[in-house]
């Protein structure tokens, strides 16, 4: 009777996956704690829908500089670690050549083992860089083009989770009418973004979307309690 194969169900969140996680949930907390802090000093929805936009364009734009600053040096320093690799195999094989041996003794394997790795290594320089890299280092090629990528993909999950909160405020004019509807529907946002994002992290559904729903409303409710206090 064949046996049931095996199937792995690991999942790594892909850069683009964490890029959106990025966005999405700066764009959903900081315009709607805005929105609510402003509600609290002034009655007017479309003074909070003016600068909930400015905030939006301003954030993303930051958030997404943010993004594209962190991929590129992540790629410059990637570049800067392989071109020292390289010359190290060249300049000091002996050393190199020690730590593949002491990097696969610490996996089990004997000295002998580790030597007949090392030797076929040492015929494959690039092989041996990237295993140096990967195993040594712990660093992982970046993709071409990942900062421009990463830029665009944060700055527009930013304006979407931010035009969420703003959206009560473009239906009611009355600012805190809106701001009843806009903590219903940014609560409920987060929570689902929070269960969607946990599912793709491999953490409890229902605890990371509470959670995310919770630190979003403490930010309002702080954000709304300063400015009523200050007005």
């Amino acid at each position: 009777m064949p046996a049931t194969p095996h199937i792995e169900k690991h999942f790594t969140a892909s850069e683009a996956v964490r890029d959106v996680v990025i966005g999405m949930s700066d764009g959903l907390t900081v315009p709607f704690a805005l929105a609510a802090g402003l509600t609290g000093a002034i009655a007017s929805s479309r003074l909070i829908v003016t600068a909930g936009f400015a905030e939006i364009a301003a954030g993303s734009i930051a958030m997404g500089l943010g993004g594209y600053l962190a991929a590129r040096s992540e790629a410059e320093h990637y570049a800067s670690e392989r071109a020292r690799e390289e010359d190290e195999i060249v300049t000091l094989p002996e050393v190199e050549a020690q730590e593949v041996r002491e990097i696969f003794e610490s996996y089990g394997l004997t000295h002998e083992e580790s030597a007949t790795v090392v030797e076929a290594l040492r015929k494959r320089p690039q092989d041996w860089v990237d295993f140096m890299m990967r195993f040594e280092l712990g660093l992982e090629q970046p993709e071409p083009g990942r900062a421009l990528r990463s830029a665009v993909t944060i700055a527009v999950a930013y304006v979407v989770g931010g035009l969420i909160p703003l959206s009560a405020y473009l239906v009611f004019a009355d600012a805190h009418r809106a701001l009843v509807m806009s903590i219903a529907v940014t609560l409920v946002s987060l929570a689902v973004f929070g269960g969607v994002k946990g599912r793709f992290t491999g953490t409890p559904v229902v605890r990371s979307g509470l959670l995310t729903a919770l630190i979003g409303g403490v930010a309002a409710a702080a954000a709304f309690g300063i400015a009523r206090w200050v007005s």
